[in-house]
């Protein structure tokens, strides 16, 4: 522009993306009624596109040049060989048609298997966020991105981090290799495998409705305060043996038939990039919200569950701690829950930065939800690779939803997540707050749905079929009644299901802080005798 003489009118801040472009025109350039001339570099963007429409504008699209691979793809093609041969130890990706050609090519070699491997392995460099895009879009890796979109910072960025990028990578390879030859978490000859929870989670017939209890181990029991008063809450559910212990002493005292692994929702976050503080008497603060479509980029791909470590190792401790015939459920917040904190920075009662972010940018509603949804598989299935017999998505925000935005906004993560976990691990799909949501919870594809106290298990299973196992649902204040009212309570649920195969007893939500121990374990031995067949 400057050769010909033009002074740009505006300027769009890095990193240049569409959203950026939208964002300045937003802010300076009203396009309503306007004819909106946009020049297409290689190939069409439809987001631009569409938020230029939707802004009013018409568009003429202006094909400057198009992408094609070159007459002669021998350099490439070699390239291609050498990463499939693990030959390569860092790959520079400076434009998203570098990685459709290199995956066209691995295609037209029969080597696409073996290179998106290697890509696991490899140092994997963008030269800026529409790249990396792309490169998530494919589930292949983003190992360095470049403060600025240049080729130069994108050089010096990878220089910087590669060896050790490389050298983590590398043990993070030998550790999946060790658990891909341990034991399977389908291995029928397990104690746990028959247990009365994984059969009823199979829908398969059971001598008596197993029982599990969400905040099972927590300040309501005085070994758990014990090891409280010694340490924060984030540093609990970072000591490994810590978490077991106090699971492992809830799972004695109160009989119940399957453990859950001790950990929170939120520490998935910190490798994203966000700065989460479990604040005194506050709960957890986050102190980067994302407030507007430019701070989705902020929230980091996980990559990899290799910060959470700490996570694994708690699953694989309580695993060997806890009896034997006993599984061992592990979990993580929902999508919808997890953007819901990374949004208004903390707890919330009308979610309002998070829906006014859901309804006005639905580009950055959905690059933050797939960012979410990618780490949640990942981390999930870490879980069940460490040791977990079974995971929960708690979604413990949903209910603030309609069903028609849970559809729109939230559901298809949800399956995303679902379809992603390891083939024959029972899932369990868990929200609370608003019974119109059940028959959506079912959609998502877990093999159980839990429900809360709000709706009575009976219409559950008309509304979502009975082929579907359901887990649920006792108002956790009944806890806080005599033992009389809790068994009669208990009965009234256990009366719902009807001895129908697959019926998991659980809380509508976890153990209050009130709840005495012996109410508990009063309810645990209620379900236990009432429901034997």
């Amino acid at each position: 522009m400057k050769e010909v003489g033009l002074t740009p009118t505006f300027r769009v801040p890095e990193p240049n993306t569409w959203r950026q472009v939208l964002q300045t025109i937003d802010e300076s350039v009203p396009v309503a009624n306007q004819v909106v001339a946009l020049q297409e570099y290689g190939q069409t963007n439809p987001s631009l596109i569409a938020g230029l429409e939707a802004r009013g504008a018409g568009v003429l699209r202006v094909q400057v040049y198009r992408w094609d691979l070159p007459e002669d793809i021998g350099p490439l093609a070699q390239n291609v060989r050498d990463l499939a041969a693990g030959r390569l130890d860092v790959l520079l990706f400076t434009s998203a048609q570098q990685i459709v050609n290199l995956l066209r090519v691995a295609d037209d070699l029969g080597l696409t298997d073996r290179v998106r491997q290697r890509l696991a392995e490899t140092v994997v460099a963008s030269v800026g966020p529409t790249t990396s895009e792309a490169l998530r879009d494919r589930d292949l890796p983003v190992d360095v991105q470049p403060e600025h979109p240049k080729l130069g910072p994108l050089v010096l960025a990878a220089a910087a981090q590669c060896r050790d990028l490389l050298a983590r990578k590398k043990r993070i390879s030998v550790a999946v290799s060790a658990v891909a030859s341990a034991s399977s978490p389908l291995d029928t000859q397990a104690a746990w495998y028959n247990s009365p929870f994984l059969r009823a989670c199979r829908c398969e017939p059971v001598e008596y409705t197993p029982v599990w209890l969400m905040r099972q181990a927590g300040r309501y029991m005085a070994e758990y305060r014990e090891v409280r008063a010694k340490t924060t809450f984030l540093e609990l559910c970072k000591n490994p043996s810590l978490c077991s212990e106090v699971m492992c002493t809830a799972v004695a005292r109160l009989g119940v038939d399957a453990a859950i692994i001790f950990s929170d929702l939120l520490p998935i976050l910190e490798p994203m990039g966000v700065d989460l503080e479990f604040a005194q008497g506050e709960g957890p603060v986050i102190h980067n919200p994302v407030r507007q479509a430019a701070d989705v980029d902020r929230v980091l791909e996980l990559e990899s569950v290799a910060a959470l470590d700490f996570v694994m190792e708690t699953v694989r401790q309580t695993r060997h701690d806890l009896p034997a015939d006993i599984p061992l459920i592990g979990f993580a917040g929902a999508p919808f829950t997890l953007a819901s904190y990374v949004i208004e920075g903390g707890s919330s009662r009308n979610y309002l930065h998070t829906k006014t972010l859901m309804y006005r940018d639905g580009g950055a509603w959905r690059e933050l939800m797939q960012r979410l949804a990618r780490a949640i598989t990942r981390y999930l299935n870490a879980q069940i690779a460490a040791g977990a017999q079974c995971v929960q998505l708690f979604d413990s925000w949903a209910g603030c939803l309609g069903p028609d935005d849970y559809r729109r906004y939230v559901l298809p993560y949800v399956q995303q997540i679902i379809a992603g976990l390891t083939p024959g691990v029972p899932a369990i799909n868990f929200a609370t707050g608003n019974p119109a949501l059940i028959p959506l919870l079912a959609e998502g594809g877990s093999s159980v749905v839990g429900v809360d106290w709000r709706l009575r298990l009976d219409e559950a299973w008309q509304t979502i079929g009975h082929t579907r196992a359901i887990q649920g649902n006792l108002d956790p204040t009944v806890l806080l009644a005599d033992v009389a009212e809790i068994r009669r309570r208990a009965k009234e649920v256990l009366d719902q299901a009807a001895g129908r195969p697959g019926h998991i007893f659980n809380l509508g939500h976890g153990v209050l802080q009130q709840t005495s121990v012996e109410n508990a374990i009063a309810l645990v031995d209620a379900v236990h005798e009432l429901s034997r067949r």
